[in-house]
């Protein structure tokens, strides 16, 4: 259990940096990130903080699918916004792509990481993967539709905003799928350790993405 909660922790605070740092890169974002930056700049209000609000609002949205939170669901609200907000606070930005394209690609990586801990401790799905998981399962969509419609949606929604896409929303979209199956290998926890299937959520076996 020791394991299982510090890996559930360092993953989601990981998650944190590592999405702050993409910030800083100044070269695009992740999905779900460039509706924070769009949300943040129309408001105000920092990046962490929409963070925390829009996974709030996604949560709630489990209510009439019903699915079922776990303590990994209801951490991902608070600590990814909370790691982000405390990054950016002490990391200055890129300044210049000879800075901001490794800055990019460590971000990248280290987003890979963070999320093979977090899945591997096996306390139930993010808040937005449990949208997706719960649309797919109520309206008999495929979970590639479901998603693609999701994230089409939440860039196009961010970039309106002013939210920021480049080449680092590309190369996130087509490398942490692969990153994440790396490092789910690299710190997978043997099933007899895992929590039960009602304590967490969902059934085991499943992989599902922190966001």
């Amino acid at each position: 259990m020791t394991r299982r909660l510090l890996y559930l922790y360092l993953g989601l605070a990981l998650y944190g940096v590592s999405s702050a740092l993409l910030v800083r890169a100044g070269l695009g974002l992740e999905p779900w990130g460039v509706l924070h930056q769009g949300l943040a700049e129309r408001t105000g209000l920092t990046i962490g903080v929409v963070s925390i609000i829009v996974g709030a609002v996604v949560l709630l949205l489990w209510i009439p699918i019903r699915q079922r939170p776990g303590l990994g669901t209801v951490s991902n609200v608070f600590v990814i916004g909370i790691a982000m907000d405390g990054t950016l606070a002490v990391v200055p930005a890129a300044g210049s792509l000879a800075v901001g394209i490794p800055l990019m690609a460590a971000a990248i990586v280290l987003n890979g990481v963070a999320t093979g801990l977090y899945i591997s401790a096996r306390f139930g799905p993010g808040p937005r993967d449990g949208l997706m998981t719960g649309l797919h399962r109520t309206t008999g969509r495929s979970i590639r539709l479901v998603r693609t419609g999701i994230e089409v949606a939440v860039v196009a929604t961010g970039f309106v905003l002013g939210g920021s896409v480049g080449v680092g929303t590309v190369l996130y979209a087509v490398a942490i799928g692969p990153l994440a199956q790396i490092f789910l290998r690299v710190f997978a926890i043997p099933a007899a350790d895992t929590v039960s299937p009602v304590v967490a959520g969902r059934k085991p076996g499943r992989a599902i993405l922190p966001k």
